[in-house]
């Protein structure tokens, strides 16, 4: 008995239109961007709240790191949409979707609290680790994902040339 099998991450012609996309080259761009973003504003944050030092330089890092995942999230909508066919929540990244919008919900969070002054700095900047922690856990379900999708093509490409030998004998 074989063991079952995953479906693909992407059939052939999701991988194609993948492949052609330039919004793939745009998020490959964005989000090596986004997390050089969020380690210097971790590293921001922290210092603030170990010293209670730096709470603007900490604040602005918050808000360009806030802008990054808003731009990687509506480019990620578009480039969802062009290889299946729907701006988000397709099958292949329904969780890693879900769990994004926890990530939006908490750094929209932090934008209308500093924005209203509903918190104090203190609180901004635990809501802001609170919202970092969410973004490294959605990372980390992308990263697995890209993993599997390299496992696919490896998998598919000796499937390939199994074939081509089998055929050539």
């Amino acid at each position: 008995m074989q063991p079952q099998q995953r479906r693909p991450l992407y059939t052939p012609e999701e991988r194609l239109r993948r492949d052609e996309s330039p919004w793939t080259l745009v998020q490959g761009i964005l989000a090596p961007l986004q997390f050089l973003v969020f380690l210097v504003s971790l590293y921001l944050v922290l210092r603030y709240l170990a010293t209670g030092e730096g709470a603007v330089a900490a604040t602005v890092s918050i808000v360009v790191k806030t802008l990054v995942l808003y731009a990687i999230m509506i480019t990620g909508a578009i480039w969802e949409r062009v290889v299946f066919g729907r701006y988000l929540f397709a099958p292949a990244f329904f969780w890693e979707d879900v769990f994004s919008m926890l990530v939006l919900a908490l750094h929209t969070a932090y934008l209308v609290a500093l924005a209203t002054g509903a918190l104090d700095t203190q609180g901004l900047m635990w809501l802001a680790l609170a919202a970092y922690a969410t973004y490294v856990i959605n990372a980390g379900q992308f990263l697995i994902k890209l993993r599997a999708a390299r496992l696919d093509q490896a998998r598919d490409q000796a499937k390939d040339r199994e074939t081509l030998a089998e055929a050539v004998e």
